[in-house]
């Protein structure tokens, strides 16, 4: 066994002086494939070996489909306030101050109008770090508000969905948003002008509920989960054994709810080309 044991140590660091790997350089997907962040970012966060795609924000989705990155916001100041109230263990002013320092948002969406592909259009979209993506209030009326903006200037309008549902602080106010997002989409459709919806993972709740749903054409990421209730509701609901994955984006392309499920870095183009062919207008590349 003398074989095994060293007997000149060398340099000895002292434990405390050692230093960890710097965290944040490397990303593991849920298949366990590892991949470098920097490389990560520069395939639009999505992992080369399983095509695993990372959740992102609204920066990287403007950065995705507006060209150059160049576009105006849209009522970037509005907040959420707490009328009802609401108690619990956490004040809910506290909650909105902690994730607004937290990610740099406002709340839940970001609406803004830009070139993509040379043509002007609008874009709403979710945020998942700001608490779950839940619709509140201010969600609902950014939503609105840029879809009356596309209404005023003739324009297209991208939804993209990222939600855990509505926002339980806010109540029947949250609640009321899924009407009036259907409503003025429904306004939108009575100008004639294009609507794409975009589920993204997750999409689900009051999101799927209402705007989530009601694109001229729906599409998603792949294996993005997109559902109203989790699986144990709907299992308790229905009382039957569910299929493996029956949430997922392929699923619900597979059952008639979705119209196309595309990778990241094709969705720019796609959204496009739809938006084209329901102006009948000439296919950009």
């Amino acid at each position: 066994m003398a074989w095994f044991k060293r007997k000149d140590k060398g340099i000895q660091t002292p434990t405390e002086e050692k230093k960890d790997t710097p965290k944040g350089l490397w990303y593991k997907t849920p298949s366990g494939k590892i991949i470098d962040t920097d490389e990560l970012k520069k395939n639009l966060y999505v992992s080369p070996e399983d095509g695993y795609h990372v959740r992102i924000g609204s920066n990287e989705y403007f950065e995705l489909f507006f060209d150059d990155n160049k576009f105006e916001e849209l009522n970037s100041e509005l907040t959420a306030k707490d009328p009802l109230k609401f108690v619990d263990t956490k004040k809910y002013p506290d909650r909105l101050k902690a994730a607004q320092k937290k990610t740099g948002l406002k709340d839940a969406v970001r609406t803004a109008v830009g070139k993509s592909l040379g043509k002007d259009i609008v874009i709403a979209s979710m945020d998942f770090a700001f608490i779950g993506g839940s619709m509140g209030s201010v969600v609902g009326e950014k939503i609105a508000r840029a879809i009356d903006y596309a209404i005023q200037h003739e324009l297209p309008f991208l939804m993209v969905s990222k939600s855990g549902g509505a926002r339980m602080m806010e109540a029947s106010l949250s609640l009321m948003q899924l009407v009036k997002t259907s409503a003025k989409l429904a306004q939108l459709a009575e100008a004639k002008l294009p609507y794409i919806s975009l589920c993204t993972d997750p999409t689900t709740g009051g999101t799927t509920a209402s705007f989530a749903m009601l694109g001229d054409i729906n599409i998603a990421e792949p294996n993005a989960l997109i559902a109203f209730a989790g699986p144990r509701v709907v299992k308790d609901t229905t009382g039957k054994e569910l299929p493996e994955g029956f949430q997922r984006s392929e699923f619900v392309l597979e059952h008639g709810f979705l119209d196309g499920i595309y990778e990241r870095k094709n969705l720019k183009k796609q959204v496009n080309l739809y938006i084209d062919l329901i102006q009948n207008q000439p296919i950009r590349a």
